[in-house]
């Protein structure tokens, strides 16, 4: 199995589960703007504080123009373009690891110090900065810090190691949290499915059958949107 496609099956367990809640003051008609003026920010759904927020934040400077080119070419060493899908960069990972390193200060210190690391380790073995390396040269480093259990007996690579996942983590969340990651995916959302019953393998193995009477009323699709009612003794009527 391809890298990409173990990420994806990976994501696709996990985002089913995702859910995104609001804030009670949030709920408030009143404290909630149109949708007129939410389109029109292309932040449908941010409160007018929140827009207040990320514009402060986005206004900010931490990550200076070297750092965040590095943190590109390793977006999409991690995440690369495939015939069905853009890259990490292509989904603005890098934009988005810039807000987060932002919004989060703890992020700082983690990610700064492991581009220090990336940069020294470069110039060490190449005598370049990671960006200024060749394809070949990049990945000799990166297959040294992104498989751990290859390396544990390492010391050495323990900060390029942490540092990776950490970029590795964070390159995923950016990436299948966008709508070219969601579609890459193949993720629809919940929606009605429909159910033709247990097979009849199973039941045969369990001697078991369906009732003729429940199973006209529970399998039949061209009732799968009716309502069913009970009478006052729990019986099935429609």
């Amino acid at each position: 199995m391809k890298r990409r496609d173990t990420l994806k099956t990976i994501i696709a367990g996990t985002i089913g589960g995702v859910a995104l809640g609001t804030s009670a003051a949030g709920c408030e008609p009143a404290a909630n703007p149109t949708t007129e003026e939410t389109q029109a920010t292309g932040l449908y759904g941010r409160t007018p504080d929140e827009l207040a927020r990320d514009k402060k934040i986005m206004a900010e400077e931490y990550l200076n123009a070297h750092e965040l080119a590095t943190i590109t070419v390793l977006c999409d060493i991690i995440l690369p373009a495939s015939a069905t899908a853009g890259s990490a960069s292509d989904a603005k990972v890098p934009e988005f690891i810039d807000f987060i390193v932002k919004d989060i200060p703890s992020h700082k210190l983690p990610i700064r110090g492991g581009l220090m690391w990336l940069d020294g380790e470069t110039i060490r073995r190449f005598d370049k900065a990671f960006t200024e390396a060749s394809s070949t040269e990049r990945m000799a480093i990166v297959e040294d810090i992104a498989y751990p259990d290859k390396n544990n007996q390492r010391p050495e690579l323990a900060p390029g190691i942490a540092f990776f996942n950490y970029m590795r983590n964070l390159t995923l969340t950016g990436y299948y949290t966008t709508q070219m990651g969601i579609e890459d995916l193949g993720y629809t959302g919940n929606f009605a499915n429909t159910w033709d019953g247990v097979p009849e393998e199973v039941l045969a193995k369990h001697d078991v059958d369906y009732d003729p009477e429940w199973l006209a009323k529970c399998v039949d699709q061209s009732k799968r949107l009716d309502i069913a009612e009970w009478d006052d003794d729990g019986n099935l009527l429609t």
